[in-house]
């Protein structure tokens, strides 16, 4: 198949180049070393599918998500990476909405990220509430192996802690809830800070953290309280990066210490050259390196300051 060739070459001359290069043993933080396996490990990332049976608007194909996904997917399970995590505003709605449709789509795509071999996991984004609670969404994905029903959780994978944040509240702690929010007001509550603070303090390993609006940015697409929330990281001492989409431009910051990656979005732009997807990989040195795929940019957080 033309286009699995074409992955593979893309991975290939990609890993020969930053090898060549020589990737620099880079140190984070000062807590214990995590045991790797030889090789480290890869997850997929993918964000901002928003799928919807829609007409185009902004430059966003909600149709095309569908067929896009599937080609992440499959790349994915080619690739064998240890699991997949979208970021969030996974679907999207019609204008005026109507409830069941919008749940139609969530579980549209749902079932093309399914087909993915390994576990899944998903990031709440403040349009996947546009139309329904956060319980309904909930009840129409799977979050591999997490038992709790919640929007923000972690879980551990080959000596790495993952946290899964949710800023979808208001300034006051109310919930995003059927459209009732603005897209540019967006806080972790006090409740999810206090959960964050005890998670961190619970684990030794060092940490990835993902959110759908962005913890690194500089601008309207931030989280309003992300500097409460990167503080709290950075005492931690165990944070390598954070990865997030939202701004459907994508970029990459490094604040002390810690590197923020943001996603292009999957749905901008008509045809599969307008996708976006990445394989971000986790050194035994614990530098982390970001393989992009169609518009996705590729990043060495060894390489920058």
């Amino acid at each position: 198949m033309r286009l699995e060739k074409q992955w593979m070459i893309s991975r290939r001359d990609f890993l020969k180049t930053t090898i060549a290069a020589g990737l620099s043993a880079t140190a984070f933080g000062g807590f214990p070393r995590a045991v790797f396996p030889s090789k480290g490990m890869r997850f997929g990332i993918v964000t901002d599918s928003h799928y919807a049976e829609a007409d185009p608007q902004f430059n966003r194909y909600f149709r095309e998500s569908i067929e896009k996904m599937n080609e992440c997917v499959e790349l994915m399970n080619k690739q064998k990476v240890d699991f997949l995590i979208e970021l969030g505003d996974f679907k999207d709605q019609n204008t005026p909405p109507v409830e069941q449709k919008t749940i139609s789509y969530l579980q549209a795509i749902e079932r093309c990220f399914q087909e993915f071999k390994g576990p899944t996991y998903h990031v709440l984004g403040n349009h996947d509430v546009d139309s329904i609670s956060k319980k309904q969404y909930l009840k129409n994905i799977t979050n591999t192996g997490i038992s709790t029903p919640s929007t923000y959780y972690s879980f551990d994978r080959k000596g790495i802690h993952f946290i899964v944040l949710d800023a979808n509240f208001l300034e006051d702690g109310t919930d995003y809830d059927h459209g009732n929010y603005k897209w540019n007001e967006t806080f972790i509550s006090d409740a999810e800070l206090d959960w964050l603070r005890k998670d961190l303090a619970g684990t030794d390993l060092p940490c990835i953290v993902f959110s759908h609006q962005q913890l690194g940015g500089m601008g309207m697409t931030d989280i309003q309280n992300a500097e409460t929330v990167r503080t709290i990281l950075q005492e931690s001492d165990k944070v390598l990066a954070g990865f997030d989409g939202h701004n459907h431009n994508g970029g990459h910051n490094k604040i002390e210490g810690i590197h923020y990656y943001t996603l292009k979005a999957m749905v901008d732009g008509s045809g599969m050259e307008n996708s976006s997807y990445a394989i971000v990989e986790i050194m035994p040195d614990r530098n982390i390196v970001v393989t992009g795929y169609r518009k996705a940019l590729s990043q060495d957080f060894s390489k920058t300051s």
